[in-house]
């Protein structure tokens, strides 16, 4: 048995599905995605963040589902962190999707993780889009942890963050 197939195409739909079931599925599911990413085949990780493509920010910006999400990036093999990377750094409707994850209490962390495990030409796409927002970070509760991180990348030469 696929881990994966238990997956729906719209993970988005998993909590309130699990939710009217059973409580404890809520919070169990997303210890179950971060487990076979972390531990199964990479097959099953690849369908597994195949079907979270689309999904990135708004699992991010959930305090279970985003542990899923950094796993993701931990575990994940380049092509698969650039699938999730390109996701985040779209804007759309105006949106800037990146901007939004680093000023929300959950997603943030993700970007510091994202940040930690990318190669250097992830980063520099990611710092490229930050760095003109860091003024902007250091108000917010949560956008001054991702400010800092950024700010330390570059002091350490592996960024350009001079704007």
């Amino acid at each position: 048995m696929l881990w994966s197939s238990m997956i729906p195409d719209d993970v988005s739909e998993v909590p309130l599905a699990t939710l009217r079931h059973n409580i404890s599925a809520y919070f169990f599911f997303p210890s179950l995605l971060q487990h076979v990413v972390e531990k199964g085949k990479s097959h099953e990780r690849a369908q597994i963040i195949s079907k979270l493509a689309g999904q990135v920010v708004t699992m991010s910006q959930n305090k279970f589902a985003s542990n899923v999400i950094e796993k993701c990036f931990q575990h994940g093999d380049i092509a698969e962190r650039d699938l999730l990377i390109r996701e985040i750094v779209e804007q759309t409707d105006g949106n800037d999707t990146l901007l939004a994850m680093m000023k929300d209490q959950y997603a943030n962390y993700v970007v510091q993780k994202i940040l930690e495990t990318c190669n250097d030409e992830q980063r520099e796409l990611l710092v490229s889009r930050v760095k003109g927002h860091l003024q902007a970070l250091r108000k917010y509760t949560y956008g001054k942890h991702t400010a800092s991180r950024v700010e330390q990348l570059c002091g350490e030469g592996d960024a350009e963050c001079d704007s």
